[in-house]
């Protein structure tokens, strides 16, 4: 698979909704992730990411605003152990709790399925990152539908095993824009990340949509430690 330049990705889409980066960093110290979340309605757009504990959640920028809390609040990044999850939906605390259960990640994203927002019936993306004893591997997860069938889910999980360093994978929600919104394709896209956290935040940032972006979450994962430093960015201030 040919590297291709996240900025110039996201500068080329107006609206792949939700995004979940994973990766190391070149220096081959970090485990890197991103995520983050954009929005159409006035509901979507109503949102911050606040710390939670070790992770993260989404919340009401403007509670008056708040229409439904169905689908867009929940907590994106957990961190269960050495295990990081970062998800666009409720299935974080689905991995939580049945992997504390000794289940795996397949095992518990095997009881969710997509969103039931038709005719979008958008994708659950999902992420997990494993640090341990200076050994870093990843997994990343979509759920969808069976192009637009709701009686269908179609489940597709991909495991990096030993990442190799500055190699980082992109996946999102959907295709571009649209009614009904189109839904992610293909495996994850090979993307290059970086070994300055402040600056791989900024690239991100300024490279989505300026209309549709709403929040992004950026952490950097010492591997030999597993200390870690996060920053959050929100439209709404």
């Amino acid at each position: 698979m040919q590297m291709i330049s996240l900025e110039n990705e996201l500068k080329g889409n107006a609206y792949p909704g939700r995004g979940i980066v994973i990766g190391k960093s070149p220096n081959g110290k970090y485990a890197v992730t991103a995520y983050f979340i954009m929005g159409r309605s006035e509901n979507s757009r109503n949102r911050v990411f606040v710390e939670d504990g070790t992770g993260i959640r989404t919340q009401a920028f403007d509670p008056s605003k708040l229409s439904d809390p169905s689908l867009i609040i929940y907590a994106p990044v957990r961190v269960l152990g050495n295990k990081t999850i970062v998800t666009n939906g409720d299935q974080t605390d689905t991995i939580y709790e049945l992997m504390d259960k000794q289940q795996t990640f397949e095992q518990a994203l095997r009881t969710r399925e997509f969103e039931p927002d038709a005719p979008n019936y958008t994708p659950r993306i999902s992420g997990i990152m494993h640090v341990e004893n200076g050994e870093y591997n990843y997994a990343m997860s979509i759920l969808k539908s069976n192009n637009g069938n709701a009686d269908a889910c179609n489940r597709y999980t991909f495991a990096y095993n030993n990442p190799v360093a500055g190699e980082g994978h992109f996946i999102h929600t959907y295709l571009g824009d649209g009614n009904p919104l189109p839904s992610f394709e293909g495996e994850p896209k090979l993307v290059e990340v970086s070994d300055d956290m402040d600056a791989f935040t900024d690239m991100l940032w300024h490279s989505l949509n300026e209309e549709n972006k709403v929040s992004l979450f950026v952490r950097y994962i010492d591997i030999a430690t597993g200390e870690y430093r996060s920053t959050i960015v929100n439209k709404n201030k």
